[in-house]
């Protein structure tokens, strides 16, 4: 019998492209974290006369995002062709690049070109960090981890292309899970992004999210003694189980426990991604399935999307139902990706805490600002691994967590985007960013005002007023969209990654709110929006507007400066040693921690003493630069400060 090959998206032609992308992307990544210097080249003979920080052809760029005479935005002289040499010399790769502030580097994907001894060779990622391998200080033992998740990557990469997706306009209005499915980048700034290790081809095809194909999820019954349900405040078990399953499929699975001669009095359901079923709970947990601690039940009646974020997952059946979080064992990008039960034992009461705080400030409601709860928690314990006296990954197999959804909180004229998609250009090279700005019919700098005042404002709130912060990356928010224009965020995942950065707090927060507080002084609070906010987002939004022509890179971050000095100004009394105008600050890098260990990049009971710098980065809003005066708007008028910095 002939079966149908699962692998059709591994061409010569869609991996070239791929291969190009990672490759550009290593390069830009790893300069920006001072692992490379790539040096100025001479160029080639025939080549376009490169614009001021946009691409080859491109018109050249006013400060106000307008065509027109070149601006001056980078010494002409400047070098645009660079050169990185690599073993001895022997290996050199050459391209046209624009740099930009933190040290951001945008390649020109069609100019790169890879020379061995002279002579022109394909691009090759994993030969790329083989070169690589003595500067990057990858293990030993963790190089073919990692090179493994490079060629999972390559792969993820080559699937979407195939795959094709919606050009940028058209997800500039596209529903919430079209965006969610068509996302290809990933984490914009690691590289070995898409790990994944453990999936199947087939099951890439049934489980990863820009499959977008709905699955159902695996129910467990757990023994109640062995298992922690935890709920929200105002929530009963039952009831909450009945709205997020339905009263029939609830009645099905009791009526199974009682066909097995079981009381379902003596257990709890557990819901379970059916790769974890199939490679983990009936191999890995076969003891306790046979002692009925844990009872299989079968697959739920509705379907779900997985989200980008791979192990969660949304209801495509009724979208006003609950995400679904559960346990994953799939390595990918520096994490096995479990979920604990020991922290979805609290997960519920810190989500309350939280969201009653951030309900009740005006400054984050007049922001649209919003966290999604997670309602509901469940962790099973009563295996083997739970009584080792070594803590393992195999205590994190069982758990999963209920989240809600944001649709119900919608106006009927507001849409759903994920924030990743500001990042994300179509296979023509469209970013959805600039697409948006030309759907909503503002002016450029509006539209970013708008989009700083709903992410950017409420992070800088939470963190001055309550040394509370958040991790803002594009997937953990979600935008409000009206005709086209940011008018709010849902923020989410707040139970595992939330954190109150301040050790006086633990005398006036509830006994279970207590595992999120970490002591760290003024400058690594602030590390909170500069490497989060600024480095981990707001760099490649810069990049990808300017390159556009949509708006210039200056006046990007004078609006951020804008931005910043407005919240001081208008909150004169949050006394905070906080300072986001300062000339410098630490420069926290993601993929070191990622190339010195793959598997578990960052001790998660102590994030902080994990990190690794490279020196300080220049704030590109440090109070010494000086800003092109942002023209007001009746929305919002540049603070003095901005306007004299």
């Amino acid at each position: 019998m002939t079966r149908t090959n699962p692998a059709v998206h591994l061409t010569p032609a869609a991996m070239e492209v791929a291969q190009r992308h990672l490759v550009a992307k290593a390069i830009a990544e790893f300069t920006h974290e001072r692992l490379l210097a790539p040096e100025p080249f001479g160029g080639r003979g025939g080549a376009p006369a490169p614009t001021p920080g946009g691409r080859v052809g491109a018109p050249a760029l006013t400060p106000g995002g307008r065509v027109g005479a070149p601006a001056p935005y980078r010494d002409p002289a400047s070098a645009r062709s660079w050169r990185l040499a690599l073993d001895g010399g022997r290996v050199e790769y050459r391209f046209d690049a624009d740099r930009f502030a933190l040290e951001h580097w945008v390649l020109d994907e069609p100019t790169l070109e890879r020379f061995v001894d002279g002579t022109p060779t394909p691009l090759d990622a994993q030969a790329f960090i083989i070169e690589l391998q003595p500067l990057l200080e990858i293990p030993d033992a963790l190089l073919a981890t990692y090179l493994e998740e490079i060629a999972s990557t390559l792969a993820s990469s080559a699937f979407k292309l195939v795959q094709g997706g919606p050009t940028a306009a058209e997800l500039a209005r596209a529903d919430f899970q079209t965006i969610e499915a068509s996302m290809t980048e990933g984490h914009p700034g690691f590289v070995a992004n898409n790990g994944r290790i453990g999936f199947g081809v087939s099951e890439y095809s049934a489980f990863a999210p820009e499959a977008g194909r709905p699955f159902q999820l695996v129910w467990l019954a757990a023994r109640r003694e062995f298992t922690h349900f935890a709920l929200g405040e105002g929530l009963e078990a039952r009831a909450f189980l009945r709205d997020q399953l339905g009263r029939a499929q609830l009645d099905a699975f009791e009526a199974r426990l009682v066909g097995a001669g079981l009381d379902p009095a003596d257990y709890l359901f557990l819901p379970v991604h059916p790769w974890q079923w199939e490679h983990r709970v009936a191999i890995t947990f076969a003891p306790d399935l046979a002692k009925q601690n844990l009872v299989f039940l079968g697959e739920g009646e509705d379907r779900y999307l997985a989200q980008q974020s791979l192990r969660t997952m949304f209801n495509a059946d009724d979208w006003s139902r609950d995400y679904v979080k559960t346990a994953l064992a799939i390595q990918n990008m520096g994490f096995l990706r479990g979920l604990s039960p020991a922290y979805m034992r609290v997960t519920p009461a810190i989500n309350d805490w939280v969201a009653e705080l951030v309900g009740a400030d005006e400054t984050l409601a007049d922001a649209g600002f919003r966290v999604l709860r997670e309602h509901a928690s469940i962790g099973y314990t009563g295996d083997a691994y739970h009584r080792t006296q070594t803590v393992s990954p195999h205590r994190k197999m069982l758990a999963a967590l209920w989240r809600e959804s944001p649709v119900p909180k919608l106006a009927p004229t507001q849409r759903l985007s994920t924030m990743a998609a500001l990042l994300h250009r179509d296979a023509a090279g469209d970013s959805v960013a600039s697409a948006l700005v030309a759907a909503s019919g503002l002016p450029a700098a509006e539209w970013v005002r708008a989009y700083l005042h709903a992410y950017l404002r409420p992070i800088v709130h939470c963190l001055r007023a309550y040394d509370l912060a958040f991790m803002p990356h594009g997937e953990n928010l979600i935008l409000v969209l009206e005709d086209a224009a940011p008018v709010g965020v849902f923020m989410k995942d707040i139970g595992e990654e939330v954190a109150l950065l301040s050790a006086d707090a633990g005398r006036s927060v509830p006994e279970d709110v207590r595992r999120i507080i970490a002591d760290v002084d003024d400058a690594e609070k602030a590390l909170a929006v500069f490497t989060d906010v600024f480095d981990g987002v707001l760099r490649h939004l810069a990049g990808i507007l300017h390159v556009d022509g949509t708006l210039h890179e200056d006046e990007f971050w004078a609006l951020v400066a804008e931005c910043v000095d407005e919240h001081e100004a208008q909150h004169p009394q949050l006394a905070s040693g906080i300072d986001l105008r300062a000339e410098a600050f630490a420069h926290s890098c993601l993929n070191r921690l990622q190339l010195r260990n793959t598997l578990q990049m960052v001790d998660l009971t102590n994030q902080s003493e994990s990190l690794i710098y490279a020196g300080e980065m220049p704030n590109p809003i440090a109070r010494s630069r000086r800003f092109e005066r942002v023209p007001a708007s009746d929305a919002a008028a540049v603070a003095p400060s901005t306007a004299s910095a």
